[in-house]
């Protein structure tokens, strides 16, 4: 089933991010101070923050096949989209420095701050200095139409233009996690493990969906994913992992299906809106911070990070089970939200 896979990527153009497989780390300091409220419970985190490029985070991975089709495509700039501090928009500016293409980004005021570590610091700053150009618009703009707008008034002047949207979560970008998916597989069998789920945030999608169709391609199930909503509600969020996971699958070439019940979302970490604070939140950033020395993010990993903390003491694993988190990265984040942690 591996090489079923391998040859479905291979069809693609990919722009290289990744030097090798990010590893698997068991929480063990964490495991010690939370017991026995796990239950038994191993926990372990794939540190897809544990990247060389830009800060690292899970975008690189979508951004490698992104980017691939757009210099295969001969595009010479790349312009995407995002909320003000979006860490998709900070590692396209870093992986399009690295491709030697000029960067435009849209960001919209998606969250109702105005402060100056919001406008200023994080990801804006990091946007800055890998080079791009920067539009910071209301929140009431529609960013993609925009961005559309913008890459028309450049290929009039002759320029080659790739828009990407919110997170790269398209169906091709989302190959970068049936990628991740095999990864864990092959990890955890070299680990000697069968892990009972794998935990992501979900944003834009693409994560859940891209691991989804991975593990369905695989001969595995698709509800070994469960995600947590930090944009959308639940539903929708559903709704469109489901769209996305189908539409990954059918570009894999697989034959394999997968079902709307398949796709686990959880919506109760969501708080009042994308990247609104949560007190469930800012405990889960504080506990991994001070248990493994590890960062989570304000806005995606810290919540489906509570979200896996609720799930244990609800007692939805069984004890001895291993639960898989992945670590999308994100932390510059961090600094936008100073105040919020000081």
């Amino acid at each position: 089933m591996t090489t079923c896979i391998l040859a479905g990527l291979a069809r693609y153009p990919r722009f290289p991010l990744l030097h090798e497989a990010t590893p698997i780390e068991r929480l063990a300091r964490l495991e010690q101070h939370l017991a026995p409220a796990l239950n038994g419970v191993q926990l372990y985190v794939k540190r897809d923050d544990h990247m060389r490029l830009g800060g690292g985070g899970n975008k690189l991975r979508k951004l490698e096949f992104l980017l691939g089709q757009a210099l295969a495509d001969g595009a010479d700039t790349v312009i995407t989209v995002g909320g003000l501090q979006s860490n998709h928009a900070r590692l396209t500016a870093a992986a399009a420095a690295l491709a030697g293409l000029q960067c435009e980004l849209v960001l919209t005021r998606q969250v109702q701050r105005d402060d100056a570590d919001y406008e200023y610091s994080g990801n804006v700053l990091l946007d800055g200095l890998f080079g791009a150009r920067v539009h910071a618009l209301p929140g009431s703009v529609h960013g993609l139409a925009w961005a559309n707008e913008r890459a028309d008034a450049l290929r009039a002047q002759g320029r080659k233009v790739a828009v990407l949207p919110t997170g790269g979560s398209t169906p091709l970008g989302s190959l970068g996690y049936a990628v991740c998916a095999q990864e864990i597989v092959q990890q955890s069998q070299q680990m000697g493990l069968a892990f009972q789920q794998v935990i992501v945030p979900n944003g834009s999608a693409g994560t859940h969906a891209g691991l989804s169709a991975g593990f369905a391609a695989l001969g595995l199930s698709a509800s070994l994913v469960r995600s947590h909503a930090v944009l959308a509600d639940a539903p929708v969020s559903r709704q469109r992992t489901w769209e996305l996971a189908q539409q990954a699958l059918a570009l894999l070439g697989s034959e394999a299906n997968i079902a709307l019940e398949e796709i686990d979302v959880d919506g109760a970490q969501r708080g009042a809106g994308y990247g609104a604070t949560t007190p469930a939140m800012l405990d889960a950033v504080r506990l991994l911070a001070r248990t493994q020395g590890l960062l989570l993010d304000p806005v995606y990993s810290g919540k489906a990070f509570a979200g896996m903390l609720a799930d244990i003491a609800a007692g939805r694993y069984a004890p001895g089970q291993s639960i898989l988190f992945v670590m999308t990265g994100g932390t510059p984040g961090l600094y936008a939200y100073r105040a919020t942690f000081g």
